[in-house]
């Protein structure tokens, strides 16, 4: 696009888009509803759900960066989202002492903690996975 302007505008739309899209998922693969916990005050939900927000952007923010087109860009940010939602299965599935989804909505503030910084710092290997492509 030769407009950067469009172009920004463009790219902000589709990155809110698939933000609401990739919240979606995740919404309905954890146990409880965030939105109502969030505002019940449950901070361990509002740090998962905020790490995962960081998460999905950061990712978002690499595939903008590294491709140069709309299309390269939605593939590759939905891509690094498989990825980092795997790793959210793959973290319930390595904690076999306690179920994360039931902690976090326990608000067990360590659980929600160490899942916020999870989803930060897997974010910027995906996104540098996504980046070489």
């Amino acid at each position: 696009m030769e407009n950067r302007y469009l172009s920004t505008i463009g790219f902000f739309s589709v990155t809110v888009i698939l933000l609401v899209v990739f919240l979606t998922i995740f919404e309905v693969v954890t146990k409880y509803n965030d939105w109502e916990e969030i505002k019940k005050g449950n901070v361990s939900v509002a740090m998962a759900t905020g790490g995962k927000i960081f998460g999905i952007c950061n990712i978002i923010r690499y595939a903008i960066q590294n491709h140069d087109t709309f299309g390269k860009s939605i593939v590759w940010s939905c891509f690094g989202f498989v990825l980092l939602l795997a790793c959210y299965f793959i973290f319930e599935f390595l904690t076999p002492y306690f179920k994360i989804d039931d902690e976090i909505q326990r608000d067990n503030r360590a659980v929600g903690f160490l899942s916020m910084i999870l989803s930060v710092s897997v974010s910027f290997v995906i996104g540098a996975c996504v980046s070489v492509s």
